[in-house]
């Protein structure tokens, strides 16, 4: 008996300082984020990394992302499950109009402010759970209170060396397994950036599409060189696409509405107006008999398929340029732009990409349109974790991608 008693003492210590079967053998995930790199773009013939991740892992038509089709708005999306209108970052910028708090993505001190973040991002989602997690640069990963940012993080470096970030990926990678992160997001702009300098079709664009497809192939070279590259599942997806834009086409709306003291938000796609309350009538009246290449909308009218009126920052109007027409204030009577994003998220100029390959996902398969807000229920699907219960994204919409 004495004996038996031991034995069970040996096993139960045992089993107590292992990892459990799930700690031990949880997946990997990259997420990588290719800024305003619209679907189309891949069927230009200069992206060979991508390319082979279309053709031996998953791909879809396109990635649709929620209205506004904006950068630090989506990047929520995907890594919330939300739509814009629910996990709080309505726009790149905006104000609190209850005490004129100003968000804005250029502002460090505003984006580290959790007071804005309204979703859990899977970061959190995963640490909750027991998950090491890390993030070379992701909109909400640098947020003040460290027990909604990941494990590792770096604060955002617009200039950082884009082959630094991959090395730093990886070095993450090379930690010991107890401490080693398990997810991970990694973020470049440059797609973007020059398809709003440049437009869509012009040999800088295509030039950042190689650059960035080439760090793609970095970062498969140094996981092979770290033994990982068969045990880590890798996602790159886009927020946004992008259309091109002129000077020639643009409405002033602060000229239609001249002195009715209207605060005006946003500019170019979409802007929202808030006019005086015994104006607000007239105003939107002046708006909708001048409706032309653009849509407006009260808010309370905006459409289901929008997302886009249940939050208190949102203008009481919002209007909706068409495809490459641009919204302007006398504060920006000039569009320098060539290319830009913002507009109805169902046009498929707004559409980005989604690809995935790894132990986890199908081979060789595509698929048409995934939604970005789904992204967030697939990677809970991976880890085997329990999505937040207010989330908008569905993982029966998705999940059929995974093995």
């Amino acid at each position: 008996m004495k004996n038996l008693f031991k034995t069970i003492g040996f096993l139960f210590v045992v089993w107590i300082f292992s990892p459990s079967p799930i700690s031990a053998n949880k997946p990997y995930v990259i997420l990588i984020s290719f800024d305003g790199f619209r679907w189309d773009y891949l069927d230009r013939g200069i992206s060979p990394n991508l390319e082979f991740m279309r053709k031996d892992g998953v791909s879809s038509l396109s990635l649709r992302p929620a209205f506004p089709s904006k950068t630090f708005p989506n990047h929520q999306s995907i890594i919330t499950g939300m739509y814009i209108e629910n996990h709080g970052i309505i726009s790149n910028s905006f104000r609190d109009k209850f005490n004129n708090e100003l968000y804005r993505m250029g502002d460090t001190n505003a984006v580290r402010n959790s007071r804005w973040y309204l979703g859990e991002a899977f970061w959190e989602t995963a640490e909750r759970n027991g998950i090491t997690t890390a993030s070379y640069f992701w909109p909400g990963s640098e947020m003040i209170l460290d027990y909604r940012r990941p494990t590792y993080f770096e604060a955002y470096e617009h200039n950082r060396d884009y082959a630094m970030r991959v090395e730093g990926v990886t070095e993450w990678l090379k930690l010991p397994k107890e401490k080693r992160p398990h997810f991970i997001t990694l973020y470049f702009d440059d797609v973007d950036t020059q398809g709003h300098r440049f437009g869509t079709e012009s040999p800088e664009v295509n030039n950042a599409i190689k650059r960035v497809d080439g760090m793609l192939g970095l970062l498969f070279t140094m996981l092979d060189e770290i033994k990982m590259r068969d045990s880590v599942n890798i996602i790159v997806v886009s927020d946004h696409g992008m259309t091109d834009i002129s000077n020639e086409r643009t409405i002033n709306i602060e000229n239609l509405v001249g002195g009715m003291n209207c605060r005006f938000y946003d500019s170019g796609p979409f802007m929202t107006v808030d006019a005086p309350k015994e104006k607000f009538e007239e105003v939107y009246k002046i708006l909708k008999q001048n409706e032309n290449r653009y849509k407006v909308y009260k808010k309370n009218e905006m459409p289901e398929y929008y997302h886009y009126k249940n939050h208190p920052f949102i203008g009481e109007i919002i209007l909706i340029a068409d495809m490459g027409w641009s919204l302007i204030t006398n504060r920006r009577s000039e569009y320098d732009s060539k290319g830009n994003h913002g507009y109805d998220n169902n046009h498929t100029d707004m559409h980005g990409i989604f690809l995935a390959m790894g132990p986890n996902f199908k081979n060789g398969y595509r698929t048409g349109t995934l939604w970005n807000i789904d992204i967030y229920p697939l990677l809970c699907r991976i880890f085997e974790l329990t999505p937040r219960s207010n989330i908008d994204g569905k993982a029966e919409r998705i999940e059929f991608i995974l093995k």
